[in-house]
């Protein structure tokens, strides 16, 4: 399995910064860059315990369709939410929100690995990594962007 931790500072409170990672709206709005898009939403448009989602992206020019629950949602100092159908074997990212002097301390801890055993693993320890990685830290960078374009000061 693959596993990596990336940290952001937000200038922001930290209930703002969970309430924002936690809204489906602007998690579309991160990966527009890959034309994601909700097939099907969470019940009232929100993520909830045990929400479930279902989305579509494009990543190396290939469409693929995945299915997310949300879980562990302890307001606001984590959630977590796990692949449970998709492109991957497997797929998890925690999410932890901390009081920071700047704001607040957001750190994402993502578990994956990919499909095909032996194979699998050597695209993961080659590539898939490095990608996930940039993925996820632009996410960041435009939920950073909007949640402190709400907090000027």
């Amino acid at each position: 399995m693959a596993r990596f931790v990336l940290e952001q500072v937000i200038a922001a409170p930290r209930h703002d910064v969970f309430a924002a990672a936690l809204d489906p709206e602007l998690h579309v709005r991160t990966m527009a860059r890959y034309g994601e898009t909700m097939v099907e939403a969470p019940a009232g448009g929100v993520f909830t315990e045990g929400s479930s989602v279902k989305r579509q992206a494009r990543h190396f020019g290939i469409p693929f369709r995945l299915r997310s629950t949300v879980f562990g949602i302890d307001p606001p100092h984590r959630f977590s939410d796990r692949q449970v159908r998709g492109p991957f074997a497997s797929f998890l990212h925690e999410h932890a929100f901390e009081e920071h002097a700047r704001g607040t301390l957001m750190r994402d801890t993502i578990t994956f690995s990919s499909p095909f055993g032996p194979i699998g693993r050597l695209v993961d320890r080659l590539f898939m990594r490095r990608y996930m990685q940039r993925l996820i830290a632009e996410r960041n960078a435009v939920l950073a962007a909007e949640t402190e374009a709400r907090h000027p000061d």
